[in-house]
């Protein structure tokens, strides 16, 4: 079995919510609690939280859910003007020599289902692709995940003027599509979703 990373992003200011979002109730749970317990049931060993502006609140948060999961941080000190990609830089510069591939997730996606991120991972051990993504009605989603040969190509990336987007359109011939359900499109940028949304 292939070792898969999870790299989270999590390092965005959620001025749009004014307060750190990740650390919001969810269920039984936090939404960031929710996230990582589902990836951790799909049989990710290694997740790792890429903070930025609610550093703080984040690293408390990880350090209860590292009690029961295998969830550590790293912190991006490029957020403010790295955008997601620097964030997506941190994270494979802090997964280690073990992992063939890396699952690039949001903190803000709870809703993600445990047998998209299983799906995912069994097309790039059946497959080797070094890119699968899944896809709702011909929309690409989260997450999406990236084999270690492509790493260094994404590490030397400039973060100025350069998104995830372009880089998987750059290759959109070596993408694997795993269909998926709506969710892989949705986040939660407001209060409305996620009070529409919440458990």
């Amino acid at each position: 079995m292939m070792e898969i990373s999870a790299i989270l992003l999590a390092a965005g200011e959620s001025r749009r919510m004014g307060e750190p979002k990740l650390a919001l109730p969810w269920g039984n749970t936090t939404i960031l609690g929710q996230v990582v317990a589902t990836y951790t049931a799909a049989g990710i060993g290694d997740i790792l939280v890429i903070t930025g502006g609610a550093r703080q609140k984040i690293d408390i948060l990880v350090t209860q859910l590292a009690q029961q999961f295998p969830v550590r941080t790293s912190h991006n000190p490029d957020y403010e003007r790295g955008e997601m990609l620097s964030s997506i830089q941190a994270g494979l510069a802090g997964v280690g020599p073990q992992s063939s591939a890396a699952l690039i997730g949001l903190g803000d996606q709870p809703q993600v289902q445990e047998e998209t991120v299983r799906r995912i991972c069994a097309a790039f051990t059946l497959t080797k692709s070094p890119l699968v993504a899944p896809s709702f009605q011909g929309h690409r989603g989260h997450p999406w995940l990236v084999a270690r040969s492509l790493w260094p190509e994404i590490l030397a990336l400039p973060t100025t003027n350069t998104t995830a987007r372009q880089f998987l359109n750059a290759h959109a011939s070596q993408i694997e599509y795993v269909v998926a359900d709506e969710n892989i499109l949705k986040d939660l940028d407001t209060w409305e979703e996620y009070n529409r949304l919440r458990p």
